[in-house]
């Protein structure tokens, strides 16, 4: 319920605290030197109303009190009394007041409640007599105009006056009128006049309705009064209206002061539960460490909508007392309650936080270090590396896995070697696939990988069976000229376990050192596996070299002859369309003829072809009349017959 009661209060509260936009000091759109050719546009009968309508925007940036009589010639116009009216309000002068006020006996309606406006815009307080005389209007839009302008003159005057008709107001007309008064009790206030202001909110506290008039007054009342509003705002917070509920709390948001904390804090334990959620969100914005006593008590025990919400609160504060609740909170029977824990604690902010996740690495019950583990990976907790290198050797199998993963994203270079060591003991597949995981994200963070090399080298000399292989595969990860030194021996080692970790590696080498291996590789190993590997890693790896496009080209050439499989025709054909040569579109061709590569050949083409019509037209002109016939109703072939049309001299269509 008070979900979906505070969201139209605070609108109203809004809607009623607003400040008028003003209507002076805007840019000009104009020169002043421009006003005498306004006015004559305003004078003129041929003008149209656009021209006559423009002119009035513009005098109401350059506009003085030679354009009052033009201006107020129009005031009479339904079609330009409101644009003459715009020109108007922003002249200087009392001459305009003068003008409007005679209007408000000529004009009815619609142009009747312009010029109240205008007033009202103006604050002149010249004109609170007149136009409280409509306040009893039977027009609701001339009533209500009167009230809202006499709010933006906000005199005593002008509030006595919609005070006074407020009773007697039509039912339609009251927001209206309360509108005025809010604003006459907002202008009172800030030229001092407090108890006048005051007068006017304890009256409209007594509305029953409209009620997000009583939510706009009570905040009134109480921020007016101080400090001394605390009082009110407490009888609103253990009243039954959930408006007014509502209404203090967002008010008590806007409230400084410890006391203010202190009273609502001392008031959730005797208040129902949706009470208490709403002043927990209102403490939790505030964030006063003074309510965490309060709230973590109520994050205890008791509902558990409470509970969950006392923890958001605390959280949102964010002081460190919360965090040995926390912890035990998040062994709580009730699984909710403790997700929400450990999501609080997770997002709380601070050094302390950290040492307490820090700390709760130590903590006797198995769940509660994973549970601190994965914490310290959410926080990315700086200092956690060393703690979490001891869990990683926890009696515990998931806390030792959970901890290398985390590992993986906080460790540094100096804690390389330690992984390392874990990944050689690991007691299962699953805690070496996560020590492996760790020490290759490690690997590619640093800069100095030569370093973390030689260690993993060092260590792949007393490793033995799964970890000499996850070594291996570490120094793919780590790559540079000793990981790959390392890796070639290993691939000559008589294990063939060893051998072919090591070969797959090379395979898989993300740098073209390993480039005349992958190509021998691919030419020469028995083994079909290793040979569709090295191939692979062979036409990835071509393009990355630093070599003239022909060397590239022959490379690719040998590379598609040794291809036996569409996949890796297709990967050669990709690769062929980053080399701008009309010998490497004479290589793309032929592969439009095949069903299951001419989709890749015909992009490659495209690619190709788009780098060298300007010196190979004909080529392209050729190879582009294949990609047609291929695939007519491809969207490469639209690429295909613009590059046709650029080839023969042509402009391609809609140039």
């Amino acid at each position: 319920m008070y979900n979906a009661l505070i969201t139209p209060v605070l609108l109203v509260v809004t809607l009623f605290a607003r400040t008028p936009v003003p209507t002076e000091g805007a840019t000009p759109f104009a020169d002043p030197r421009d006003e005498p050719a306004l006015v004559a546009v305003l004078k003129k009968a041929d003008a149209t109303q656009k021209e006559k309508a423009d002119a009035c925007r513009e005098l109401a940036h350059v506009g003085t009190k030679n354009a009052i009589p033009a201006l107020a010639a129009l005031l009479a116009d339904e079609k330009l009394s409101h644009m003459a009216r715009y020109g108007l309000e922003t002249i200087p002068d009392p001459a305009v007041d003068d003008v409007l006020r005679g209007m408000l006996g000529k004009v009815k309606g619609r142009l009747l409640a312009g010029m109240i406006g205008s007033l009202g815009v103006r604050r002149d307080p010249k004109s609170v007599d007149p136009i409280a005389g409509f306040l009893a209007d039977a027009d609701p839009d001339v009533a209500q105009a009167a009230a809202r302008a006499l709010g933006k003159i906000g005199t005593a005057g002008a509030a006595k006056a919609v005070s006074g008709a407020l009773a007697g107001a039509a039912k339609a007309n009251q927001l209206a009128f309360c509108e005025g008064l809010f604003r006459c009790a907002e202008a009172m206030a800030a030229r001092g006049q407090r108890d006048e202001a005051l007068a006017i909110y304890d009256r409209l506290r007594t509305l029953k309705e409209p009620h997000q008039v009583r939510a706009g007054a009570l905040r009134g009342a109480v921020l007016t009064r101080g400090k001394e509003g605390l009082p009110l705002l407490m009888e609103a917070v253990r009243g039954d209206d959930f408006v007014l509920v509502a209404a203090a709390a967002r008010t008590a948001m806007e409230m400084p002061g410890a006391e203010v904390t202190q009273a609502l804090a001392a008031e959730l334990g005797k208040l129902p539960a949706d009470k208490k959620i709403l002043l927990m969100q209102t403490l939790g914005h505030r964030a006063d460490a003074g309510a965490m006593p309060a709230l973590l008590a109520a994050a205890k025990t008791g509902d558990k909508a409470v509970r969950v919400e006392a923890i958001r609160a605390a959280a949102q504060i964010g002081d460190a007392s919360a965090v040995p609740v926390m912890v035990q909170l998040m062994g709580d029977a009730d699984r909710e309650v403790a997700q929400v824990a450990q999501d609080a604690l997770a997002a709380m902010p601070g050094p302390q936080v950290d040492a307490a996740v820090v700390a709760m690495l130590s903590h006797p019950d198995a769940k509660v270090r994973a549970t601190a583990v994965d914490l310290a990976g959410q926080r990315r907790v700086a200092g956690a590396a060393a703690a979490l290198l001891k869990t990683a050797e926890d009696a515990d199998e998931s806390v030792r896995t959970a901890s290398l993963k985390v590992l993986g994203d906080v460790a540094g270079a100096a804690e390389f070697p330690a992984v390392l060591g874990l990944l050689v003991k690991a007691k299962s597949p699953a805690e070496a696939q996560a020590a492996e995981e760790a020490a290759a994200a490690i690997g590619l963070r640093q800069t100095d990988r030569a370093a973390l090399a030689g260690k993993v080298v060092a260590a792949l000399a007393q490793a033995q069976g799964d970890s000499k292989l996850a070594l291996l595969r570490v120094l793919r990860s780590v790559g540079g000229p000793k990981a790959l030194e390392a890796v070639r021996a290993a691939a000559k080692d008589p294990s063939a376990e060893v051998k072919d970790a090591a070969l797959r590696a090379l395979c898989e080498w993300p740098t073209v050192e390993a480039l005349p291996d992958v190509a021998q590789l691919a030419r020469t190993s028995a083994d079909p596996k290793v040979k569709t590997l090295a191939l692979r890693g062979y036409i990835r790896l071509i393009p990355l070299q630093e070599a003239a496009d022909a060397k590239k080209l022959a490379a690719l050439k040998e590379a598609m002859g040794l291809a036996q499989r569409n996949e890796e025709k297709r990967l050669v054909l990709a690769a062929l369309g980053g080399i701008p040569m009309a010998e490497a579109l004479a290589l793309v061709t032929p592969h439009l003829a095949s069903a299951d590569l001419k989709g890749e050949a015909g992009l490659a083409a495209v690619a190709i072809a788009e780098k060298i019509v300007g010196s190979h037209p004909a080529e392209v002109a050729a190879a582009m009349q294949q990609v047609i016939q291929a695939m007519p109703n491809d969207r490469v072939a639209t690429r295909a017959k613009t590059l046709l049309s650029q080839a023969k001299g042509k402009k391609p269509a809609g140039k």
